[in-house]
């Protein structure tokens, strides 16, 4: 922030406030509509070959049941009674006369003991949009079950009827991630305005942070609406927005504050003490935030829809964030000067340490700087030992909301022994040029290929043509009688494909399920008597989830190697000193490591998780999520080592000595970066509480993060290692 810059948006405060006033208004509106305008299941990547296979089943196939809910009835007598057949009969009369409804399969259909349950049973009900998006269509369809769950529950208390599968999951994810954010925020919010009063000692100064961060989270998640429409955004973003918002809003609004009520103490004039806060503190918040921005920008690599909106959010946020702290909160602290103290209540400002303590904590790493770097950094580069054990795999266990509805409906399938319905994998098998899928060749691959399959133990039941018409060789398959509707069903029009599905067994993990799709699309057709230039194709969740975690992996070398590079550029911009930027990496690394290494000791090794509503160790924290952490708590954790540094700085070209800065920086800063820090742990916790189970990670991973980086890390190895660069801090830019 140059003079000039920061005297002008003093001097035109009333108009600085004005345009950041009429966006807010423009752009607030639109926030509300985060939970109906944002997509979900954003685990496509563009070009999968999950997606292609649904392409396929869409475009060449005639299959009525490729885009389908599952109805669960439960809490009712089992089929084997007169009571159960009745209970399902008046469903599936209920569920044919529903609109969008195009076919149904059930235990009527085929006496399958699949569709037994001791207590109840399910439906298959193929779906037709008809224009209308699958949520709308899960809406209309619970809607019209509510009469039948009502008579029901008259005639068996403990009855319940559920729709569940993909659409279900998708919308029911909508409405408990806008709730949960908001809750979140709920719980927030009043903590954060109290440790605020507490720190700065006036109601004023605290509400100001507050009032700051709230307009950036709205403003971003209203212009990510409005992106929305033609840049795809998952619904998990509006998360993602309120938790980095609120911590960055309270973080960059403290910093400015404490230091204008700090030049305000100098010099009686609030023009002039707004002026030079932002000139000092402002740069470090556009440095501080460039660095955030960096990380945020790196997730753009990965193609995932999912990363891509937490991305396309996160740079917003970032930008609103910054935006609104330099220039509507310094115009606004103009206008306010002294009255910022009002509501004081004669309570000092609390300070956890005096900047005594400060300054002798400081003469004391400086006097020490080995024994520090040994007692402190040992016990991390440990922590950060357990890093290495991080699984990506999603986790086995239910990690949705248990009150979803969706999820009620997987449950019971679950205690069916039928969850796998859930997890179908879909199979393509695309023939060369010259052989038909319904040939000879054709029809004895397709049996070959099913029979070897179905011997594995990660499989229930394989749904092939030949399985439905009970042939066991192709000469019979090719004189048997088949339906023209089961035939569109399994071969395409053109006949140069089949399909088939795979049912996967009720004890195999989603981890298991994801690499057993890597091992069908390494399957080499000809080693099992296929015919010769058959490409088998993988779809459905399981390959959907292998193919995003394969697209985040496949991408973290190139993300974090913009991360680095990209930070150690604005680090030496900002600090014209290669010793500076290149111990704000190896330090960044340090807490991200040790932060990744707690949270596999706490949700991987169960020590802990059950205070945080996690009572069985995990055995996978979610393709995602060590990336997204990584990328954020990267460019977080330069906030306090650029606060720290700009102070040190300061000092040194004030004349001091390369002690005495140290000492200084670590007195001015220690208090910010501790307060900035409780916040932001504050915010993140309040999300860790929630009940997504991927937030409730993150949020606990990035808390922790802040609270290694702000204590031990920067306040006390960081230090340390200023000390032993001595002149080398510096070079080449300021000695």
């Amino acid at each position: 922030m140059t003079g000039k810059l920061a005297e002008s948006i003093v001097r035109y405060r009333v108009w600085v406030v004005a345009a950041c006033l009429a966006i807010a208004i423009f752009l607030m509106p639109f926030s509300f509509q985060t939970g109906s305008e944002l997509e979900v299941g954003g685990s496509a990547t563009g070009n999968s070959e999950a997606e292609r296979v649904d392409d396929l089943l869409s475009d060449e196939f005639n299959a009525p049941f490729s885009l389908s809910l599952i109805l669960v009835v439960s809490g009712i007598p089992p089929l084997d009674e007169d009571a159960g057949l009745d209970v399902l009969v008046d469903a599936v009369d209920a569920v044919l006369e529903m609109d969008h409804v195009k076919k149904i399969f059930s235990y009527l259909d085929t006496k399958d003991e699949i569709f037994k349950g001791p207590d109840g049973t399910f439906v298959l009900v193929a779906i037709d949009p008809a224009g209308l998006r699958m949520d709308e269509v899960v809406v209309e369809l619970r809607e019209s079950t509510a009469p039948l769950f009502s008579d029901l529950k008259r005639r068996y208390p403990g009855a319940d009827v559920v729709w569940t599968g993909a659409a279900a999951f998708d919308y029911d994810v909508r409405q408990t991630s806008t709730r949960d954010a908001a809750s979140a925020e709920r719980r927030v919010m009043p903590i954060a305005l109290v440790l605020l009063f507490v720190i700065f000692g006036s109601l004023a100064a605290a509400l100001c942070p507050v009032v700051i961060a709230g307009l950036g989270v709205a403003c971003s998640l209203g212009a990510a609406v409005l992106i929305s429409s033609f840049w795809p955004m998952t619904v998990l973003l509006q998360n993602i927005v309120s938790m980095i918002g609120l911590g960055l809003g309270i973080d960059y609004t403290l910093l400015l504050i404490s230091r204008f009520r700090e030049e305000l103490s100098r010099q009686p004039s609030p023009e002039t003490a707004a002026v030079a806060a932002l000139q000092t503190a402002g740069h470090t918040i556009l440095l501080s935030g460039g660095a955030v921005a960096i990380g945020f920008g790196a997730l753009l690599y990965v193609p995932a829809v999912e990363l891509r909106s937490i991305a396309t959010g996160g740079l917003l946020v970032v930008a609103f964030s910054v935006l609104l702290s330099t220039l509507l909160l310094p115009a606004c602290l103009a206008f306010l000067g002294h009255r910022v103290e009002a509501g004081r209540f004669s309570l000092p400002p609390w300070q956890l340490v005096s900047d005594a303590q400060w300054r002798s904590w400081g003469r004391l790493v400086i006097g020490h700087p080995v024994k520090v770097l040994l007692l402190f950094g040992l016990p991390l580069i440990l922590l950060a030992w357990q890093a290495r054990d991080i699984s990506t795999d999603i986790p086995s266990e239910p990690w949705l909301p248990v009150q979803m509805e969706s999820t009620r409906g997987a449950i019971a399938l679950h205690r069916y022994g039928q969850s796998g319905i859930v997890q179908t994998m879909r199979v393509v098998l695309e023939f060369p040029e010259g052989i038909a899928s319904d040939s000879l060749q054709g029809w004895q691959t397709l049996i070959r290929l099913t029979e070897m399959l179905s011997r594995d133990e990660r499989v229930a039941r394989i749904v092939s043509l030949p399985n439905l018409i009970g042939v066991g060789n192709a000469q019979q398959a090719q004189i048997a009688y088949i339906t023209d509707e089961l035939r569109a069903a399994y071969v395409s029009a053109n006949r140069r494909y089949a399909a088939f599905e795979i049912i996967p067994s009720e004890s195999a993990s989603a981890g298991e399920l994801m690499r057993y799709v890597r091992e069908l699309r390494n399957l080499n057709i000809e080693d099992i008597g296929g015919a010769i230039g058959v490409q088998l194709l993988v779809g459905g969740l399981p390959a959907l989830n292998a193919d995003y975690q394969d697209a985040i992996g496949g991408n973290v070398s190139r993300v974090i190697a913009f991360i680095v590079l990209g930070s150690f550029v604005a680090l030496l911009a900002g600090f014209r000193s290669l010793f500076a930027a290149a111990k704000a990496l190896l330090l960044n690394l340090l807490s991200v490591a040790a932060a990744m290494g707690l949270t596999v000791l706490v949700f991987q090794y169960g020590y802990g998780s059950e205070y945080l509503g996690v009572t069985t160790p995990l055995d996978g924290l979610f393709p995602a999520v060590p990336i997204i952490v990584f990328c954020v708590v990267f460019g977080l954790s330069m906030d306090y080592e650029v606060f720290l540094l700009a102070r040190v700085a300061e000092a040194v070209d004030d004349g001091s000595s390369d002690d005495e800065a140290i000492v200084d920086g670590l007195a001015k800063s220690g208090r910010v970066i501790t307060s900035a820090a409780l916040l932001m742990m504050v915010v993140f916790t309040g999300f860790s509480l929630g009940e997504f189970l991927v937030i409730k990670i993150l949020g606990f991973g990035l808390a922790a993060a802040i609270l290694i980086d702000a204590t031990i890390v920067r306040l006390a190895i960081g230090p340390a290692l200023l000390k032993l660069g001595g002149r080398w801090n510096w070079w080449p830019g300021r000695r």
